[in-house]
Protein backbone atom coordinates (compact mmCIF):
# COMPACT_ATOMS: atom_id res chain seq x y z
CA UNK A 1 0.00 0.00 0.00
CA UNK A 2 1.48 3.66 -1.05
CA UNK A 3 1.75 6.13 1.34
CA UNK A 4 -1.51 7.74 0.20
CA UNK A 5 -3.26 4.70 0.19
CA UNK A 6 -2.59 4.69 3.75
CA UNK A 7 -3.45 8.00 4.73
CA UNK A 8 -6.74 7.70 2.57
CA UNK A 9 -7.47 4.54 4.55
CA UNK A 10 -8.21 6.14 7.60
CA UNK A 11 -9.97 4.23 10.86
CA UNK A 12 -10.76 1.95 8.34
CA UNK A 13 -14.68 2.60 7.54
CA UNK A 14 -15.72 1.89 4.37
CA UNK A 15 -16.34 5.66 3.21
CA UNK A 16 -13.02 6.34 4.31
CA UNK A 17 -11.36 3.25 1.70
CA UNK A 18 -9.98 4.50 -1.69
CA UNK A 19 -12.41 5.11 -4.38
CA UNK A 20 -11.77 3.07 -7.50
CA UNK A 21 -13.08 4.46 -10.69
CA UNK A 22 -14.92 1.49 -13.04
CA UNK A 23 -14.37 1.71 -16.51
CA UNK A 24 -18.07 2.39 -17.15
CA UNK A 25 -17.52 6.38 -14.72
CA UNK A 26 -14.17 6.87 -16.82
CA UNK A 27 -16.00 6.20 -20.02
CA UNK A 28 -19.02 7.84 -18.99
CA UNK A 29 -17.07 11.12 -17.69
CA UNK A 30 -15.50 10.97 -21.27
CA UNK A 31 -18.54 10.67 -23.44
CA UNK A 32 -20.70 13.33 -21.28
CA UNK A 33 -18.37 15.76 -19.74
CA UNK A 34 -19.53 14.88 -16.40
CA UNK A 35 -19.66 12.03 -13.50
CA UNK A 36 -22.00 11.56 -10.84
CA UNK A 37 -20.31 9.23 -8.17
CA UNK A 38 -23.49 8.94 -5.78
CA UNK A 39 -22.42 8.94 -1.57
CA UNK A 40 -18.71 9.38 -2.21
CA UNK A 41 -19.12 11.88 0.79
CA UNK A 42 -19.91 10.22 4.00
CA UNK A 43 -23.51 11.02 5.77
CA UNK A 44 -20.72 12.26 9.02
CA UNK A 45 -19.09 14.49 6.12
CA UNK A 46 -21.76 15.60 4.98
CA UNK A 47 -24.09 16.66 8.03
CA UNK A 48 -20.18 18.16 9.40
CA UNK A 49 -20.40 20.65 6.09
CA UNK A 50 -23.97 20.92 6.76
CA UNK A 51 -23.72 22.18 10.77
CA UNK A 52 -20.85 24.65 8.94
CA UNK A 53 -23.15 26.13 6.46
CA UNK A 54 -25.61 26.73 9.38
CA UNK A 55 -22.97 28.61 11.37
CA UNK A 56 -20.98 30.61 8.55
CA UNK A 57 -24.75 31.75 7.45
CA UNK A 58 -25.63 33.19 10.75
CA UNK A 59 -22.15 34.46 11.74
CA UNK A 60 -21.77 32.37 14.32
CA UNK A 61 -17.59 31.30 13.61
CA UNK A 62 -14.73 32.44 14.84
CA UNK A 63 -13.61 33.99 11.79
CA UNK A 64 -16.51 36.02 11.38
CA UNK A 65 -15.59 39.02 13.52
CA UNK A 66 -16.44 41.68 11.34
CA UNK A 67 -20.11 42.58 10.52
CA UNK A 68 -21.23 43.54 7.50
CA UNK A 69 -23.39 46.55 6.34
CA UNK A 70 -26.81 46.40 5.51
CA UNK A 71 -27.95 46.54 2.07
CA UNK A 72 -30.85 45.43 -0.08
CA UNK A 73 -30.65 41.80 -0.50
CA UNK A 74 -33.28 41.74 -3.44
CA UNK A 75 -30.59 43.73 -5.45
CA UNK A 76 -27.78 41.91 -5.13
CA UNK A 77 -26.30 37.87 -5.79
CA UNK A 78 -24.65 37.87 -2.10
CA UNK A 79 -21.58 37.34 -0.61
CA UNK A 80 -18.81 36.05 -3.31
CA UNK A 81 -15.38 37.15 -2.29
CA UNK A 82 -12.87 35.83 0.37
CA UNK A 83 -14.04 37.65 2.80
CA UNK A 84 -15.47 36.45 6.25
CA UNK A 85 -18.32 38.84 7.64
CA UNK A 86 -21.24 38.18 9.65
CA UNK A 87 -24.46 39.38 8.60
CA UNK A 88 -25.87 41.82 10.69
CA UNK A 89 -26.89 40.85 13.70
CA UNK A 90 -30.27 42.06 14.43
CA UNK A 91 -31.50 40.13 11.75
CA UNK A 92 -34.13 37.40 12.12
CA UNK A 93 -32.14 33.60 11.02
CA UNK A 94 -33.85 33.66 7.60
CA UNK A 95 -33.03 37.04 6.99
CA UNK A 96 -29.63 36.53 7.57
CA UNK A 97 -29.37 33.62 5.42
CA UNK A 98 -30.29 35.89 2.63
CA UNK A 99 -27.05 37.95 2.46
CA UNK A 100 -25.28 34.98 1.22
CA UNK A 101 -25.37 32.48 -2.03
CA UNK A 102 -21.18 31.88 -2.71
CA UNK A 103 -18.14 32.13 -1.45
CA UNK A 104 -14.27 31.53 -2.66
CA UNK A 105 -11.72 30.48 -1.82
CA UNK A 106 -12.49 29.88 1.75
CA UNK A 107 -9.71 26.71 2.20
CA UNK A 108 -7.05 30.07 2.42
CA UNK A 109 -8.89 30.60 5.41
CA UNK A 110 -10.91 27.80 7.09
CA UNK A 111 -9.32 24.43 8.40
CA UNK A 112 -12.48 23.03 7.02
CA UNK A 113 -12.53 24.11 3.87
CA UNK A 114 -8.64 23.20 2.93
CA UNK A 115 -9.90 19.23 4.48
CA UNK A 116 -12.57 19.15 1.65
CA UNK A 117 -10.62 20.18 -0.95
CA UNK A 118 -7.96 17.54 -0.46
CA UNK A 119 -10.52 14.89 0.20
CA UNK A 120 -8.90 11.12 -0.18
CA UNK A 121 -11.75 10.37 -1.91
CA UNK A 122 -12.52 13.20 -4.30
CA UNK A 123 -8.94 12.80 -5.20
CA UNK A 124 -8.94 9.46 -5.77
CA UNK A 125 -11.64 9.98 -8.93
CA UNK A 126 -9.45 12.70 -10.07
CA UNK A 127 -6.79 10.89 -10.40
CA UNK A 128 -8.22 8.14 -12.77
CA UNK A 129 -9.86 11.10 -14.69
CA UNK A 130 -7.28 13.58 -15.08
CA UNK A 131 -4.19 11.72 -14.49
CA UNK A 132 -1.96 11.24 -11.54
CA UNK A 133 -0.84 14.68 -10.69
CA UNK A 134 -3.47 16.54 -8.91
CA UNK A 135 -3.08 20.48 -8.30
CA UNK A 136 -5.70 21.76 -6.17
CA UNK A 137 -7.05 25.41 -6.94
CA UNK A 138 -9.91 26.91 -5.78
CA UNK A 139 -13.04 26.29 -3.24
CA UNK A 140 -16.54 27.74 -3.59
CA UNK A 141 -19.06 27.30 -0.91
CA UNK A 142 -22.51 27.93 -2.70
CA UNK A 143 -25.55 28.49 -0.19
CA UNK A 144 -28.29 29.24 -2.31
CA UNK A 145 -31.17 30.19 -0.21
CA UNK A 146 -34.82 30.15 -1.51
CA UNK A 147 -35.32 32.99 -4.34
CA UNK A 148 -31.29 33.33 -5.03
CA UNK A 149 -30.80 33.08 -9.06
CA UNK A 150 -28.46 30.44 -10.63
CA UNK A 151 -26.00 30.56 -13.16
CA UNK A 152 -26.28 31.10 -16.80
CA UNK A 153 -24.47 28.63 -19.22
CA UNK A 154 -20.76 29.15 -19.10
CA UNK A 155 -17.45 26.47 -19.48
CA UNK A 156 -15.30 26.93 -16.49
CA UNK A 157 -12.13 27.01 -17.98
CA UNK A 158 -13.36 30.46 -19.82
CA UNK A 159 -12.68 31.64 -16.02
CA UNK A 160 -10.18 29.30 -14.75
CA UNK A 161 -6.87 29.06 -17.65
CA UNK A 162 -4.72 25.87 -17.40
CA UNK A 163 -2.24 24.95 -19.76
CA UNK A 164 -2.51 21.96 -20.94
CA UNK A 165 -6.18 22.39 -20.63
CA UNK A 166 -7.01 19.64 -17.34
CA UNK A 167 -9.27 22.17 -15.35
CA UNK A 168 -12.13 19.27 -13.84
CA UNK A 169 -14.61 20.80 -11.05
CA UNK A 170 -16.05 18.81 -8.07
CA UNK A 171 -19.44 19.26 -6.87
CA UNK A 172 -20.14 18.07 -3.43
CA UNK A 173 -24.20 17.99 -3.06
CA UNK A 174 -24.42 18.90 0.46
CA UNK A 175 -28.61 19.02 0.64
CA UNK A 176 -30.74 17.25 -2.17
CA UNK A 177 -30.78 18.82 -5.41
CA UNK A 178 -33.89 18.87 -7.92
CA UNK A 179 -35.07 21.26 -10.68
CA UNK A 180 -37.05 23.35 -7.49
CA UNK A 181 -34.02 24.56 -5.42
CA UNK A 182 -31.55 25.06 -8.48
CA UNK A 183 -29.42 21.91 -9.43
CA UNK A 184 -26.93 21.78 -12.16
CA UNK A 185 -27.99 21.23 -15.66
CA UNK A 186 -25.23 19.65 -18.30
CA UNK A 187 -25.38 20.40 -22.24
CA UNK A 188 -24.41 16.60 -22.19
CA UNK A 189 -21.73 16.11 -24.68
CA UNK A 190 -20.54 19.62 -25.16
CA UNK A 191 -16.65 19.24 -23.31
CA UNK A 192 -15.95 18.85 -27.35
CA UNK A 193 -16.51 22.37 -27.70
CA UNK A 194 -13.57 24.65 -27.64
CA UNK A 195 -13.70 27.09 -24.79
CA UNK A 196 -15.62 30.31 -26.65
CA UNK A 197 -13.56 33.64 -25.68
CA UNK A 198 -15.19 37.25 -24.33
CA UNK A 199 -15.67 39.70 -27.06
CA UNK A 200 -14.84 42.03 -24.35
CA UNK A 201 -13.78 41.95 -20.82
CA UNK A 202 -12.86 39.48 -18.82
CA UNK A 203 -12.47 35.94 -19.62
CA UNK A 204 -10.36 33.28 -21.85
CA UNK A 205 -10.70 31.27 -24.69
CA UNK A 206 -9.45 29.43 -27.85
CA UNK A 207 -8.50 32.55 -30.03
CA UNK A 208 -6.54 30.74 -31.87
CA UNK A 209 -8.95 28.91 -33.81
CA UNK A 210 -9.52 30.27 -37.36
CA UNK A 211 -13.50 30.66 -37.18
CA UNK A 212 -14.16 30.95 -33.67
CA UNK A 213 -16.89 33.48 -32.37
CA UNK A 214 -16.19 35.25 -29.41
CA UNK A 215 -19.66 35.31 -26.94
CA UNK A 216 -20.92 37.99 -24.10
CA UNK A 217 -22.78 37.32 -21.71
CA UNK A 218 -21.55 34.21 -19.96
CA UNK A 219 -22.93 33.18 -17.15
CA UNK A 220 -25.94 35.75 -17.74
CA UNK A 221 -29.47 33.48 -16.23
CA UNK A 222 -31.09 35.12 -19.28
CA UNK A 223 -30.62 32.86 -22.51
CA UNK A 224 -31.51 35.98 -24.90
CA UNK A 225 -28.54 37.60 -23.43
CA UNK A 226 -26.16 34.91 -23.35
CA UNK A 227 -24.11 33.79 -26.21
CA UNK A 228 -23.47 30.43 -25.12
CA UNK A 229 -27.02 29.61 -24.73
CA UNK A 230 -27.70 28.56 -28.73
CA UNK A 231 -24.40 26.06 -28.40
CA UNK A 232 -25.95 24.62 -25.31
CA UNK A 233 -28.61 24.38 -27.75
CA UNK A 234 -26.95 22.27 -29.60
CA UNK A 235 -26.57 19.04 -27.25
CA UNK A 236 -29.14 17.28 -24.99
CA UNK A 237 -29.71 19.54 -21.61
CA UNK A 238 -30.08 16.91 -18.71
CA UNK A 239 -30.91 18.00 -15.04
CA UNK A 240 -28.51 16.82 -12.68
CA UNK A 241 -30.14 15.62 -9.69
CA UNK A 242 -27.79 15.08 -6.36
CA UNK A 243 -28.56 13.38 -3.03
CA UNK A 244 -26.62 15.12 0.23
CA UNK A 245 -23.34 13.13 -0.54
CA UNK A 246 -23.20 12.91 -4.15
CA UNK A 247 -20.44 14.29 -5.97
CA UNK A 248 -20.49 15.42 -9.30
CA UNK A 249 -17.46 15.82 -11.49
CA UNK A 250 -16.99 18.00 -14.59
CA UNK A 251 -14.52 18.89 -17.45
CA UNK A 252 -13.52 22.62 -18.00
CA UNK A 253 -15.29 22.69 -21.38
CA UNK A 254 -18.25 21.13 -20.50
CA UNK A 255 -21.23 23.85 -20.84
CA UNK A 256 -23.40 23.97 -17.47
CA UNK A 257 -25.81 25.89 -16.09
CA UNK A 258 -27.95 26.24 -12.48
CA UNK A 259 -31.69 28.60 -12.57
CA UNK A 260 -33.03 30.30 -9.32
CA UNK A 261 -34.19 28.45 -6.37
CA UNK A 262 -38.02 28.78 -6.03
CA UNK A 263 -38.79 26.82 -3.10
CA UNK A 264 -40.30 28.50 -0.30
CA UNK A 265 -37.72 27.20 2.50
CA UNK A 266 -34.96 24.94 0.77
CA UNK A 267 -31.31 25.96 0.69
CA UNK A 268 -29.14 23.80 -2.06
CA UNK A 269 -25.94 23.91 -0.78
CA UNK A 270 -22.80 22.61 -1.97
CA UNK A 271 -18.81 22.63 -1.58
CA UNK A 272 -17.27 22.95 -5.31
CA UNK A 273 -13.60 22.76 -5.78
CA UNK A 274 -11.53 22.84 -8.58
CA UNK A 275 -8.33 21.19 -9.55
CA UNK A 276 -5.98 20.58 -12.88
CA UNK A 277 -3.14 18.28 -13.91
CA UNK A 278 -0.01 19.20 -11.41
CA UNK A 279 1.91 19.84 -14.47
CA UNK A 280 -0.32 22.31 -15.99
CA UNK A 281 0.63 25.95 -16.40
CA UNK A 282 -1.56 28.34 -14.35
CA UNK A 283 -1.58 32.21 -14.32
CA UNK A 284 -4.64 32.47 -12.74
CA UNK A 285 -6.02 32.44 -8.59
CA UNK A 286 -2.72 34.01 -7.04
CA UNK A 287 -2.75 33.93 -3.43
CA UNK A 288 -1.54 37.51 -1.87
CA UNK A 289 -0.94 36.36 1.55
CA UNK A 290 2.00 33.84 0.30
CA UNK A 291 5.34 34.78 1.84
CA UNK A 292 8.43 35.51 -0.65
CA UNK A 293 10.15 33.08 2.09
CA UNK A 294 7.61 30.77 1.38
CA UNK A 295 6.99 30.59 -2.31
CA UNK A 296 6.54 32.68 -5.15
CA UNK A 297 2.90 33.52 -5.94
CA UNK A 298 3.22 35.17 -9.40
CA UNK A 299 6.31 34.49 -11.12
CA UNK A 300 7.88 37.68 -12.10
CA UNK A 301 8.83 36.78 -15.83
CA UNK A 302 6.29 34.28 -16.58
CA UNK A 303 3.46 35.35 -14.88
CA UNK A 304 2.75 31.80 -13.23
CA UNK A 305 0.77 31.27 -9.88
CA UNK A 306 1.14 27.65 -9.60
CA UNK A 307 3.04 28.69 -6.53
CA UNK A 308 -0.62 29.60 -5.30
CA UNK A 309 -1.91 26.27 -5.91
CA UNK A 310 -1.83 23.11 -3.79
CA UNK A 311 -0.32 19.81 -4.62
CA UNK A 312 -3.09 17.31 -3.87
CA UNK A 313 -1.36 14.30 -5.26
CA UNK A 314 1.40 12.83 -7.87
CA UNK A 315 4.35 15.17 -8.44
CA UNK A 316 5.22 18.10 -10.39
CA UNK A 317 8.30 20.00 -11.91
CA UNK A 318 6.33 22.94 -11.53
CA UNK A 319 6.23 25.36 -8.28
CA UNK A 320 3.16 24.33 -5.87
CA UNK A 321 2.19 25.89 -2.60
CA UNK A 322 1.94 23.80 1.04
CA UNK A 323 -1.38 23.32 2.67
CA UNK A 324 -1.87 26.03 5.40
CA UNK A 325 -4.08 24.33 8.13
CA UNK A 326 -1.53 21.14 7.43
CA UNK A 327 -3.78 18.59 5.75
CA UNK A 328 -2.54 15.48 4.40
CA UNK A 329 -1.47 16.05 0.89
CA UNK A 330 1.47 15.16 -1.66
CA UNK A 331 2.66 19.19 -1.35
CA UNK A 332 4.08 17.05 2.40
CA UNK A 333 5.85 14.41 1.36
CA UNK A 334 9.37 14.45 0.44
CA UNK A 335 10.44 14.95 -3.40
CA UNK A 336 12.22 11.08 -2.79
CA UNK A 337 8.31 10.23 -1.20
CA UNK A 338 6.97 11.94 -4.18
CA UNK A 339 8.85 10.04 -7.05
CA UNK A 340 8.06 6.69 -5.07
CA UNK A 341 4.24 7.31 -5.52
CA UNK A 342 4.79 7.80 -9.17
CA UNK A 343 4.45 5.47 -12.01
CA UNK A 344 7.71 5.65 -13.81
CA UNK A 345 7.27 5.92 -18.12
CA UNK A 346 8.40 2.95 -20.32
CA UNK A 347 9.67 2.92 -23.54
CA UNK A 348 8.61 0.99 -26.72
CA UNK A 349 11.94 -1.05 -27.65
CA UNK A 350 12.01 -3.09 -31.69
CA UNK A 351 14.42 -6.22 -31.66
CA UNK A 352 16.69 -5.74 -34.32
CA UNK A 353 16.62 -9.46 -34.51
CA UNK A 354 12.75 -10.69 -34.15
CA UNK A 355 11.36 -7.03 -35.38
CA UNK A 356 8.92 -7.76 -32.09
CA UNK A 357 8.39 -4.65 -30.16
CA UNK A 358 9.15 -5.02 -26.01
CA UNK A 359 8.91 -2.74 -22.99
CA UNK A 360 11.84 -1.06 -21.00
CA UNK A 361 12.21 1.37 -18.42
CA UNK A 362 12.91 4.40 -19.79
CA UNK A 363 16.67 5.69 -19.48
CA UNK A 364 16.43 9.58 -19.88
CA UNK A 365 20.68 10.00 -20.14
CA UNK A 366 20.60 7.97 -22.75
CA UNK A 367 21.02 9.38 -26.31
CA UNK A 368 19.74 7.26 -28.62
CA UNK A 369 18.86 2.96 -27.97
CA UNK A 370 22.82 2.17 -29.03
CA UNK A 371 24.17 3.87 -26.05
CA UNK A 372 25.29 3.15 -22.55
CA UNK A 373 23.12 4.43 -19.69
CA UNK A 374 25.74 7.91 -19.37
CA UNK A 375 27.78 8.10 -15.62
CA UNK A 376 26.51 11.52 -14.29
CA UNK A 377 25.40 13.11 -11.25
CA UNK A 378 22.00 12.17 -11.85
CA UNK A 379 20.00 9.13 -10.41
CA UNK A 380 19.12 6.21 -12.93
CA UNK A 381 15.55 5.26 -13.21
CA UNK A 382 14.48 2.26 -11.90
CA UNK A 383 15.27 -1.32 -13.67
CA UNK A 384 12.40 -3.83 -14.59
CA UNK A 385 13.67 -5.83 -11.79
CA UNK A 386 12.95 -2.61 -9.04
CA UNK A 387 9.77 -2.02 -10.67
CA UNK A 388 8.64 -5.83 -9.97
Amino acid sequence: MSILEAQAVGDGTPEAMPYRVSVAEYKAFREQGFLVVRGLVSPNEVAELRQHTEDLMQGRLPEQSRQMSERDVQKDGGVSTQGLEAPPAHLSPTEKAQYFLRIHMLHRKLELHERYLLHSRILDVLQALTGPDILALQTMLFLKPPGKPGQGWHQDSYYIPTHPDSLCGAWIAIDAADEHNGAMWMARGSQVEPVYPPSNGYGYGDRGLEDITPVGGVSNPNDDENDLAPIADRFPQVLVAAQPGDVVFFGGHVLHRSKANITPGSFRRAFVSHYCNARSFTQWGADPDIAESTALSVDPVTRMTNGSHILARGDTHLPFAQPRFGTFCAAMLSPDARRAEAEFAAAMMGSQESGLMGVMPTDPYVADDHDEPQKSAHPQPRTATDLA
